[in-house]
């Protein structure tokens, strides 16, 4: 089958791919970034879309030609285009898929989509599957699967391993008793693959989960003892008001999994109907411990573990190093800047403006580290082209600079340091 799959590139698309293509389907990535879905699996077809943007029939229409099957695993934790990514988008879809006579369409959601959860996550989610089971010319599966795990992780998946892999202590958010039923990756991508061809389930609207309830504590102390740490204190009853602050200026500073929605809905439940899942694919998906001793933990895992507070941590020191720069730049005035004046002979005028100009950028550049509004590999390289530059100027002014142990060059040497720690381990999630 030829099969047009919508959000390739996350984490559960990535998984969904690769199975379809193992079964030997033929894969169209619908995704805003083909190169990328290219680079993951080389020689697949891709189609640039963008479902923000693309909410009406006629723009979908080329691009199901020769299509057999539909899998839409798009989704947005958060956003303002949250809404047109979910419904907006999927609606024109659908409506392009009755126009070109395709019938078959996967659609995942996620178990916590309802309503009563008060995100617009959960709305937008809820709202995109009540379009979806309006369609009666339509042959829909709706999959709303639990905590989707694999050996690998990303975005929420990682902030557990985050937590999990601290130095001798566990937090547990509340109680830790947050319900979860984990279904691996290979389970939901195996299903996936089954349903798209098989026609005796349809119009259903189906809860994949793993076949055992377990508390986030028991998550949390599972993947420490997949990971091979020693057993760690456990800090509970972490008050859920300042979880609630964290996730708050998670959402300002960055794009990861720390957000009040992930907060909301991760305590608004995430259990299902996992026997009805095992009764209509006909098998059981693999428990976590069954999971876990199948693909056991390597020395990449427990890096990545270690080092998963290294990425916040190094942004927000270089992003507050950039600023305490601009800001004591501004109050030293134009000392800063003598050795740019004597090197490039400009009159004693030009000193206010130039210092105005370096502290503004330096400024800026914090502010962007901070906010993350540009992309880390723009952001290293203007980094790496400030701190070369003027560290190649005073340099040509003063070369002596460089055995003074407190001066101005010296330190640079940190802080390239910092900056390539940083883009190392950035992956803009």
């Amino acid at each position: 089958m030829r099969i047009l799959v919508l959000g390739d590139t996350g984490f559960i698309g990535r998984h969904i791919t690769g199975a379809l293509l193992g079964a030997g389907h033929h894969v169209v990535a619908a995704v805003r970034r083909p190169a990328e879905a290219q680079r993951r699996f080389p020689g697949i077809d891709t189609v640039q879309c963008d479902l923000a943007r693309d909410v009406t029939a006629a723009v979908w229409l080329p691009r199901l030609r020769g299509i057999d099957a539909v899998v839409n695993v798009a989704g947005l934790l958060r956003g303002p285009a949250i809404t047109a990514v979910h419904v907006e988008g999927p609606r024109a879809l659908y409506a392009a898929c009755r126009s070109a006579g395709l019938r078959r369409i996967i659609h995942i959601s996620a178990i916590s989509a309802d309503t009563a959860a008060g995100t617009d996550y959960a709305r937008s989610k809820w709202q995109a599957e009540e379009e979806l089971r309006a369609q009666d010319d339509l042959d829909w599966v709706i999959l709303r699967p639990s905590l989707v795990y694999h050996q690998g992780s990303y975005g929420g998946t990682s902030l557990l391993r985050g937590l999990a892999g601290l130095p001798g202590l566990l937090p547990l958010p509340g109680d830790g008793a947050q319900l979860f039923q984990p279904i691996h990756a290979d389970d939901l991508a195996r299903a996936v693959c089954q349903l798209v061809a098989d026609s005796t389930v349809t119009r259903a609207t189906l809860e994949p989960a793993g076949p055992e309830t377990l508390r986030l504590r028991d998550i949390l102390l599972r993947l420490r003892a997949w990971l091979g740490l020693p057993p760690a204190r456990l800090i509970p009853q972490v008050p859920m008001p300042l979880i609630h602050a964290m996730a708050g200026l998670g959402e300002m500073f960055g794009r990861g999994p720390v957000s009040r929605n992930a907060v909301a809905q991760m305590i608004h439940g995430n259990t299902g109907d996992a026997a009805g899942f095992a009764r209509a694919i006909g098998w059981q998906p693999m428990t976590m411990a069954e999971a876990q001793a199948r693909h056991p933990a390597h020395v990449q895992d427990r890096w990545h573990a270690r080092l998963y507070w290294l990425r916040p941590a190094v942004r927000l020191a270089l992003a507050l190093l950039w600023l305490a720069s601009g800001i004591i730049g501004l109050f030293a005035g134009i000392e800063t800047v003598q050795p740019v004046l004597d090197l490039l002979q400009l009159p004693p005028a030009a000193a206010r403006p130039l210092a105005i100009a370096f502290c503004g950028l330096d400024l800026l550049l914090g502010a962007a580290l901070l906010l993350r509004w540009f992309g880390t590999g723009l952001l290293t390289a203007v980094q790496l082209a400030v701190v070369t530059g003027y560290s190649l100027v005073l340099t040509l002014a003063a070369p002596a600079l460089w055995a003074d142990p407190y001066g101005p060059l010296l330190k640079n040497l940190p802080i390239l340091v910092l900056i390539a720690i940083h883009w190392a381990l950035d992956d803009d999630t």
